[in-house]
């Protein structure tokens, strides 16, 4: 035979709901924190997009005229390359700047460790991207 269950308390029923609350609380923090690390790597693919299309189409253009024995590549490929350069570090550095601001807004309410391996990953493209524009422009002057 079953007992029957005693009457819970207000106290009990307020706490067991508290205790829901927060637990769903913490589940939505963590769903924002997971969207927007997917937005970050949605940053991170576009301007890897961008930076390897920048890097192949400066190098075609420029081995193109050697392979025909015309003149030295023209200054066309490396102004596409830098500007696909350019805008794949520009794009990287401003979801890198985006994330940040969501995680500073987050931080207020939520306490999470800020090393996000996203985080991590858009800073490394970040200077990737740096270093391969000026990689560009210095073979340019």
């Amino acid at each position: 035979m079953t007992t029957p269950e005693e009457p819970r308390s207000a106290e009990q029923l307020a706490a067991e709901r508290t205790g829901m609350a927060s637990g769903r609380t913490d589940m939505a923090a963590m769903r924002t924190l997971m969207s927007a690390d997917r937005t970050l790597m949605a940053w991170v693919r576009t301007s890897l997009s961008l930076l390897s299309f920048g890097f192949t189409i400066y190098s075609i253009l420029e081995e193109l005229p050697r392979l025909a024995d015309r003149l030295p590549g023209s200054t066309n490929s490396r102004g596409a390359g830098l500007f696909l350069a350019a805008m794949g570090t520009f794009a990287m550095v401003m979801g890198t700047v985006d994330y940040w601001q969501t995680l500073k807004q987050m931080r207020q309410q939520k306490h999470f460790n800020l090393t996000r391996p996203a985080l991590v990953m858009a800073l490394l493209m970040s200077i990737m991207g740096l270093a391969l524009f000026l990689s560009i422009s210095a073979r340019a002057i």
